[in-house]
């Protein structure tokens, strides 16, 4: 697993306390014997990643930052719990290996998993491959989706993974309040596009699957020579929800310009001269593995997905003034709350 370029910097080793770290996890996970070492994952705004080099092998831990948290973010147990499930479905995950509960120890909850040695792609049109690698990546990523959204709940263990009810309208109350939480000062985009969500919530169409809440590219690892993934990670938003929720989000994405903060959308780029898919095509054949005939109120599901993203930006935004973020572009992340509302009021007159 990677979310980023490895830092190999003292500031890791200082964030973490090596080694109570070393002998806590030989206590606590089969085989693991240090010595220990840890460099920080650059990128990522969100639970601070770090790989753990031992005698035993390579891991990954990831942890809640430390410092006051927003009510239910940054939730690495349910990270935990959540690809713990999904070990033996056809949906690839890390394997997990120890969730610590004890906030004392490290600062803040934590848990250690499998370190995946494969490639994470960070440009939407891919230009490191040619036409049908890139064509297969998306095949795959469409696939993975439809795979999450078909996984058997009850088989799982994750019926009570999600609360029950409207999830638009859960998730519309979830984000207004914590951007008005994390709320630094007025943007009007925002506040216009929050009143029209409030007065377009689509009724329940009783469809619930698990759904990831950050699916996009960059958090899928495929294998290091196949168009094949071998891992979905950043787990911490994924709840039971609405599929079209993850589909939008990921459409949303694309949409977006080349260079838009931490995410590579595909703004103005002829995806037909590049094997990929246009967004009609790739949501059909999204329709076509779930076995539905369309996919009605688009604009809805597409504008939530800015609404949403804007949300957990002015988060991250709050974090650096606070002085908890956990990235040193935070800071700047704050600037791109208005254009995604301004770009989901733009989907609204030009698709609703």
């Amino acid at each position: 697993m990677t979310t980023g370029a490895v830092s190999e910097n003292k500031n890791a080793v200082e964030l973490l306390p090596v080694q109570v770290l070393e002998k806590y996890l030989a206590a606590n996970i089969e085989g693991f014997g240090g010595p220990l070492t840890i460099s920080k994952f650059s990128g990522g705004q969100s639970n601070p990643t770090f790989k753990l080099r031992a005698a035993s092998g390579t891991y990954v831990l990831r942890r809640q930052p430390p410092g006051k948290l927003l009510k239910s973010a940054h939730a690495v147990d349910r990270e935990f719990r959540v690809m713990r499930a999904l070990a033996n479905t056809e949906v690839p995950v890390p394997r997990v290996l120890h969730l610590c509960e004890d906030r004392e120890l490290i600062g803040s909850l934590f848990y250690v998993m499998e370190y995946c040695d494969g490639r994470i792609f960070w440009d939407a049109a891919l230009p490191e491959l040619d036409n049908t690698q890139r064509g297969a990546c998306y095949e795959e990523m469409n696939r993975v989706l439809a795979a999450l959204h078909s996984v058997d709940l009850a088989a799982t263990g994750l019926t009570d993974y999600g609360k029950p009810g409207n999830y638009f309208e859960r998730q519309f109350d979830r984000w207004q309040g914590q951007y008005r939480a994390s709320e630094l000062k007025p943007i009007e985009a925002m506040d216009k596009l929050i009143d029209w969500l409030a007065s377009a919530l689509p009724e329940d169409d009783g469809r619930v699957a698990l759904v990831h809440g950050d699916y996009r590219l960059d958090n899928i690892m495929f294998h290091p020579t196949e168009s094949r993934a071998i891992a979905v990670l950043d787990w911490e938003l994924s709840t039971l929800g609405h599929p079209f929720a993850d589909l939008a989000y990921q459409c949303m994405q694309l949409r977006m310009p080349a260079n838009a903060g931490n995410i590579s959308g595909l703004m103005g780029v002829d995806r037909g001269a590049l094997g990929i898919p246009s967004e009609q095509d790739y949501v059909a054949r999204y329709c076509e593995r779930m076995g539905i005939a369309r996919i009605d109120n688009w604009a809805f599901y597409l504008a939530f997905s800015f609404f949403r993203l804007a949300a957990i930006v002015q988060g991250v935004a709050k974090r650096a003034h606070d002085g908890n973020a956990s990235s040193k572009n935070a800071a700047q992340v704050g600037a791109f709350v208005e254009p995604l509302a301004l770009m989901a009021l733009d989907v609204i007159d030009k698709e609703h």
